[in-house]
């Protein structure tokens, strides 16, 4: 097998700008790959950061909700019903509503997502918030996500320097005095949490008793998902409660199948492949009809064919491991790029990294075995 393989590397490295330059195709196709399942990834993290937090065991919605920018209102009384039921320990609540900011210093209004809180219960395990709590019960007061979109960058620095900014959302004077960490969304500009009673304030249409997210926290050592099924059985059908891992996934999979940025990174993924196989593929065709002669030589000696395909795809690892090396090496500088431009949560993980190792080795391997086709019907007697 090593001399085989040591074949292979002297086939590979004869033409050595052939070489160069097959490495460098497959490692574009290794970064398309690794970018494509990184934004993917990044887009779901970042859409459930909120869920991620949330200080709850179990979680209930409307079940007409889709995602956490619509969520859909239900009866406060649904969330005191639930109290009752054995093993219940605490409840709490969340409104939600997309408000439009509005500031002398920003040249046009911006989507931005207001989150209620109670401020004398902790309801999202991130320290940052939890340390304005006191300041969040006063009137009209506000704290932001510093991680938003690059038109709020002059309203945080502000903040940041220890000034209080006052915006105006859905036409109501808002007190910004602190930042928090969560991070960009797709789905909205900016995140804004305060308490419930100013978020009423904010959105005047809704009404005290109408609930977006009910929190529920069960009692320690008491099954989770039999308590949540004992709730939704007994409760009536205007509520979906949820586990806490399953609330999360509801988001990711709004964003899986509801909307296409699932299916164009999937795409990307699938064109990175293709343009490796291609590149792969030219490359061993040519080694392979350059060398014919010497090949057809080694079958008139008596070597079989599957020695010589043997050498054929070990010249394919070979390239699948000298393109993925780089590839991986400058996806890591990429992906810290990305990061710090964007504040999405770009980041290489076991998972991701295997898979697209995978990925480059099926890739050569496919292209491999459309090359040695032309090895296969090499005759010594038609050859010489």
């Amino acid at each position: 097998m090593s001399h085989k393989l040591f074949l292979a590397w002297l086939q590979l490295t004869r033409e050595k700008a052939r070489l160069l330059v097959a490495t460098a195709g497959i490692a574009f196709a290794v970064i398309l790959m690794f970018m494509q399942l990184g934004f993917q990834a990044a887009l779901y993290e970042s859409a459930t950061r909120v869920h991620e937090s949330l200080n709850a065991d179990l979680v209930m919605i409307n079940p007409r909700s889709r995602a956490l920018m619509s969520m859909n209102n239900f009866s406060r009384r649904r969330l005191y019903q639930a109290l009752g039921f054995d093993g219940v320990e605490s409840i709490n609540s969340v409104y939600v509503g997309l408000g439009t900011w509005k500031s002398p210093a920003s040249q046009r209004d911006r989507a931005i997502l207001v989150l209620g809180i109670d401020p004398s219960k902790i309801t999202l395990h991130i320290p940052e918030i939890n340390q304005y709590l006191n300041k969040l019960k006063l009137d009209d007061v506000a704290i932001l996500d510093r991680v938003s979109r690059p038109e709020f960058k002059p309203f945080i620095t502000e903040v940041a320097q220890g000034n209080t900014i006052a915006p105006e959302i859905n036409g109501r004077k808002i007190k910004v005095v602190g930042l928090f960490t969560v991070g960009s969304s797709f789905g909205s500009d900016a995140l804004l949490i305060t308490s419930e009673l100013n978020f009423l304030r904010i959105f005047k249409t809704r009404a005290a008793s109408d609930i977006n997210i009910g929190l529920v926290k069960v009692s320690p050592n008491r099954n989770i998902r039999r308590i949540a099924q004992a709730i939704q059985a007994n409760l009536p059908k205007d509520i979906q409660v949820l586990t806490h891992d399953e609330f999360v996934q509801f988001e990711k999979n709004y964003w899986q199948k509801n909307t296409a940025i699932g299916f164009v990174f999937t795409l990307g993924t699938i064109m990175g492949f293709i343009v490796g196989s291609v590149i792969v593929y030219q490359v061993l065709y040519t080694n392979v009809s350059d060398h014919l002669a010497e090949y057809a030589t080694l079958k008139a000696m008596g070597y079989k064919d599957s020695y010589l395909l043997i050498m054929v795809f070990q010249e394919a690892l070979i390239l699948a491991i000298l393109g993925y090396i780089p590839g991986f090496a400058l996806t890591l500088g990429l992906y810290d790029l990305t990061r710090k431009a964007t504040s999405l949560p770009m980041a290489m993980d076991i998972w991701r990294a295997s898979l697209v190792l995978i990925l480059t080795i099926l890739m050569c391997f496919i292209s491999g075995a459309i090359a040695v086709r032309k090895l296969q019907a090499a005759d010594p007697a038609d050859i010489f």
